[in-house]
């Protein structure tokens, strides 16, 4: 049907009606003072039509469910903050041994219960720790937002030569050569991933993971690294490593990959740019070995003392956590912060909090957002340490709640989300580390 009609269609309207009426009013005084109303309402309706059945409405109206209708630019209040569409929440994690995984699967399930963006999730792992997670995420079929998941699957052997090529660093740590590979996660992961967030398996969110991504967006724009910073802590023996956590860790691997933050023999040989970490490691720990022909046996706390080393010799590429991000069991008490009053007041939550004197936490108060329970002795996954059946234990009763809650959390719970959401995972074989393929890149310039 046409928008509107011209004034003969409306004229034979008008006749058609013309016998009837007639009849019922029974005079022409009568009959012409109702045709005139009649007239009158139909070119008013006709209007009103005209008017509100714009191309605009009815195109909002009749538009596909699949295709977003348009969007008003009327700024009803200027105050409110423009909604954008956010990219994901880019996650890399190390998780290598069975234990391991049973771990980094309760962190990795608060990621999927609290956040409120996608999730891309890398995790360097061995095949244990791959067939423990991926059990996991099988009872995760629709998820409140996309999540993607690489497992990144280096051999054993590939981890030692390229130790052997960095030819200076080893760790007597309990977590061993794969804990090292902390320190080339930006040369495992493809330069397409650009940032990540990085979490020891020891941890679990109790909020929106978000708010630490959000981080990167108020760094300085020569900072790499961002992790808890210490301060007021004294460890000699430990050349003082315990002044930083690599244990959570904001990485802007592009900027990592740019500075070559770790050495080679092949970039040794091909000569260019130099590695940032030799001249901090001799000037934290002296030569390797003693001698320059041998392996630093001085450095402890694993991969923690040589980002140490690093962050202590370059501190302009490097900021401070928020203890927010990092309450840890760990020497500091979780700071004397936990569940309890809920009505407690900022100033009287401060009053509280100990080991913050001194750190870029003084004078804030810590608002827990993600939990690290880490230097619990005597057991391989934390979840399972028995202070936890000790009520009268201070971690207990500040955390044991919140543990236990997360820790019964069903998985198949997690699928919140729409039919059309899922979960993908994809698996990296043979890694090829970055001094590798730039050897490459080289032989195939050479021969182009």
């Amino acid at each position: 049907m046409p928008i509107s009609s011209s004034s003969a269609q409306q004229e034979n309207l008008l006749h058609k009606h013309h016998g009837s009426l007639a009849i019922f009013y029974g005079s022409r005084r009568r009959k012409l003072l109702y045709l005139s109303i009649v007239a009158f309402s139909l070119a008013l309706f006709l209007f009103a039509r005209q008017t509100y059945s714009s191309t605009d409405v009815l195109t909002q109206h009749l538009r596909p469910p699949s295709e977003p209708a348009a969007i008003s630019h009327t700024n009803f209040d200027s105050s409110s903050p423009t909604v954008i569409n956010a990219g994901p929440i880019i996650f890399t994690f190390i998780i290598w041994s069975e234990s391991s995984a049973v771990e980094g699967a309760l962190l990795l399930k608060t990621i999927l219960l609290y956040s409120s963006r996608p999730s891309d999730i890398h995790i360097i792992c061995d095949s244990d720790a791959e067939n423990i997670l991926r059990h996991r995420f099988s009872l995760v079929q629709h998820p409140l937002h996309r999540v993607r998941v690489w497992f990144y699957k280096p051999s054993w052997q590939a981890m030692l030569d390229r130790i052997e090529r960095e030819g200076s660093i080893q760790t007597d740590h309990s977590a061993g050569l794969p804990g090292l590979m902390k320190l080339f996660i930006h040369e495992i992961v493809p330069p397409t991933v650009k940032k990540s967030i990085y979490i020891d398996t020891d941890a679990l969110f109790v909020s929106d993971p978000a708010l630490l991504w959000d981080v990167f967006n108020s760094l300085h724009s020569s900072t790499a690294i961002v992790m808890g910073s210490h301060p007021d802590q004294e460890a000699p023996e430990w050349h003082h490593a315990s002044k930083i956590c690599s244990c959570v860790m904001l990485l802007d691997l592009e900027k990592l990959r740019s500075l070559r933050l770790m050495d080679s023999s092949i970039y040794r040989d091909l000569g260019g740019i130099q590695a940032l970490s030799p001249p901090a490691f001799r000037a934290k720990y002296g030569l390797p070995g003693g001698d320059v022909t041998g392996r630093y046996n001085n450095v402890r706390l694993g991969d923690q003392g040589y980002w140490w080393a690093i962050v202590d010799y370059y501190p302009n590429i490097f900021e401070p956590l928020s203890y927010d991000f990092e309450v840890t069991s760990c020497l500091l008490d979780t700071y004397l912060t936990g569940l309890g009053n809920e009505l407690v007041p900022m100033e009287q939550e401060l009053s509280y909090q100990i080991h913050v004197q001194g750190t870029p936490q003084e004078g804030k108060v810590v608002l827990p957002k993600l939990l690290h329970f880490n230097c619990l002795h005597g057991t391989d996954v934390y979840m399972e340490w028995s202070g936890w059946s000790d009520p009268t234990n201070g971690l207990t009763i500040r955390w044991g709640a919140a543990l236990a809650y997360h820790k019964g959390f069903k998985w198949i719970w997690l699928n919140q989300g729409k039919a059309e959401d899922n979960l993908q995972i994809l698996t990296v074989h043979d890694v090829v580390f970055a001094d590798q393929l730039e050897a490459s890149r080289r032989i195939k310039s050479l021969h182009s």
